[in-house]
């Protein structure tokens, strides 16, 4: 046999070498931003200049929205690892989904900031919450485009499902906005209403990979839906 056509990996190889490898790069690249923008609302966050707790006080709403925006981003993060994961192929479309995702997220740490020294403001309320409606929207089209690669059966689809948290959210975050033109504390409750939702253990992708790999499941009060 020629050793130029045995060096060659046939067709079917070289396309898994490339899916996994633009999976992992897509990983690796997508971890790394995300640790740029929580570093990022950390160095924004200003030492009080004196020692006492008025002073501390002082800068409460700026931690506040660091907080809330910290857990955010976590959310995020811990959804989009498990979502990759599940993923068997990365193609251009899912790059440029994840691209849009991450772009929108690196907005936040602006939003936080300005939210953070007028929190009691209409515009700087406005504005974090479209960030955070088109952060849904961008997830929304990442999960979307994943999918799409996927059979209708696989664990990831059967994990998915109707998706009624991500719908849920898109729905809040749309109401938020209008809603901070009225009264911004109700705009702030609908923000920390969903982080909360997300809080919430969803072990549905997890669990459907184990199903999928012939592994037990984790017990029933672990999940929920």
């Amino acid at each position: 046999m020629d050793k130029g056509h045995a060096a060659t990996p046939s067709p079917r190889a070289d396309r898994r070498l490339g899916s996994q490898m633009g999976k992992g790069r897509l990983e690796a690249f997508s971890d790394g931003v995300i640790a740029i923008i929580i570093t990022i609302m950390v160095l924004q966050l200003q030492v009080p200049e004196q020692a006492d707790w008025a002073a501390l006080m002082s800068v409460g709403p700026m931690l506040a929205s660091y907080v809330l925006s910290f857990v955010i981003v976590g959310i995020y993060w811990n959804n989009h690892h498990h979502l990759l994961h599940a993923t068997t192929s990365v193609t251009g479309g899912i790059l440029w989904a994840n691209l849009h995702l991450l772009f929108w997220l690196s907005l936040i740490p602006f939003v936080t900031a300005w939210l953070g020294h007028h929190g009691r403001e209409t515009a700087p309320t406005v504005a974090y919450g479209l960030v955070l409606l088109m952060c849904a929207v961008a997830w929304t089209m990442l999960q979307a485009a994943i999918l799409a690669h996927q059979r209708a059966d696989s664990p990831l689809a059967q994990a998915v499902g109707r998706d009624w948290k991500g719908k849920l959210s898109l729905t809040l975050y749309a109401a938020a906005v209008p809603l901070a033109l009225i009264n911004t504390w109700l705009a702030d409750a609908v923000f920390i209403g969903v982080a909360l939702m997300w809080l919430v253990p969803d072990r549905r992708i997890e669990s459907k990979l184990q199903l999928a790999a012939g592994e037990p499941a984790a017990p029933p009060e672990l999940h929920h839906r």
